[in-house]
């Protein structure tokens, strides 16, 4: 079995400077403040936005899941 935390998980920010062009995490609760240096120590840093992973499963996703058959079929 695995180990459970007793805190909820916190989200990982991606930070980038804009000196060096360095980019870190920070594991980081909601109510932190965000992060104002780099590892190098440069005070211009800045949140990058990431894509968010998602996954479609189940029929209806594509253009060719739900279209019509070209043959036998009532309409």
């Amino acid at each position: 079995m695995g180990v459970f935390s007793a805190q909820p998980p916190m989200p990982l920010y991606e930070y980038e400077c804009q000196v060096c062009g360095r980019r870190f995490d920070r594991l980081q609760s909601f109510g932190d403040p965000p992060a104002d240096t780099c590892p190098a120590g440069h005070r211009a840093v800045r949140r990058v936005v990431g894509q968010p992973a998602v996954h479609f499963k189940g029929k209806g996703f594509y253009v060719t899941d739900n279209g019509r058959g070209s043959g036998s079929g009532s309409r």
